[in-house]
C-alpha cells in the first residue's frame, strides 16, 4: 500500500530578507523555522531544507540497512547513521555524506561494508537524490 507524507511552508519577503516556517503537516513532530541565513550561512536556531533532506536520509539508510541485514540472518542491535547535505548558493546541493556504525551480532566487517552499500544504492532516499554524489563512511 503507497502512502503519502504532507508538509507545507509559508513564506514571507524576498529571499534574503524574509523568513519562513515549514510545517510537518503528516506527524505530529510539527514546524521549523527557516530563513536564508539559516541555510547559506549559520543555522541560529533554525533549519534549512538541506538539514531535512538529512533526516530523512539517515533515517531511510537506516531502515533499509536494518531491512537488509535482518534477511540475511543478522539482525542489528543497533545502527548509528548520521547524514551531511552541502549546500553551495548559485549552485545548490553539492554532495551528501552517509556515516554509520554498527552492533551486528555475527557480522564481519566486510559483510557490514557490503550491506551498507547495498543500503547506499536502494535506500529510497538515495534513489531519490541520485543526481548528488553520495558517499559512505563505514566505522
Amino acid at each position: 500500500m503507497a502512502t503519502t507524507r504532507n508538509a507545507t511552508a509559508h513564506w514571507e519577503g524576498s529571499l534574503l530578507e524574509g523568513s519562513g516556517h515549514v510545517q510537518l503537516v503528516s506527524s505530529a513532530v510539527g514546524g521549523f523555522d527557516v530563513t536564508w541565513a539559516s541555510r547559506a550561512e549559520s543555522p541560529e536556531g533554525r533549519t534549512s531544507p538541506e538539514e531535512l533532506i538529512a533526516a530523512a536520509h539517515a533515517a531511510c539508510f537506516s531502515m533499509a540497512l536494518s531491512s537488509t541485514l535482518a534477511k540475511a540472518g543478522t539482525p542489528p542491535r543497533s545502527l548509528d547513521t548520521s547524514v551531511e547535505v552541502d549546500f553551495q548558493p548559485g549552485q545548490g546541493i553539492t554532495g551528501i555524506r552517509i556515516s554509520v556504525s554498527g552492533d551486528v551480532p555475527g557480522l564481519d566487517a566486510a559483510g557490514f561494508d557490503s550491506a551498507a552499500q547495498g543500503a547506499k544504492e536502494n535506500c529510497p532516499v538515495s534513489k531519490a537524490l541520485a543526481a548528488v554524489p553520495i558517499s559512505l563512511s563505514v566505522r
